[in-house]
């Protein structure tokens, strides 16, 4: 599957079957089901793949400090490009 395959199943009812838990937690996200997302992220804390996905999460809903946060966890710069090209990286490493 490529990041455009994947996110031609965003208009779904469910994420495809078999996703790793990151892709599942950025379709949700897609899909403006933020929470789902972030319990995603919250259920592997202190993983550095999850607190990435966290750091991202975070920084979409506007806050930068808990953001800032959960980079330094993941041991990640601060992404410098926009929301979407974030959320395409974060999907492309995990196709």
């Amino acid at each position: 599957m490529t990041v455009d395959e994947f996110t031609t199943t965003l208009g779904q009812p469910q994420p495809p079957a078999g996703l790793h838990p990151i892709l599942e937690a950025l379709w949700y996200d897609a899909g403006d089901q933020w929470a789902k997302a972030h319990d995603i992220a919250q259920s592997r804390e202190g993983v550095a793949e999850y607190d990435r996905l966290h750091a991202y999460l975070h920084r979409k809903e506007g806050d930068q400090w808990n953001a800032g946060y959960w980079y330094r966890r993941a041991k990640a710069p601060v992404f410098s490009g926009s929301l979407e090209e974030e959320w395409r990286e974060l999907v492309g490493n995990y196709i």
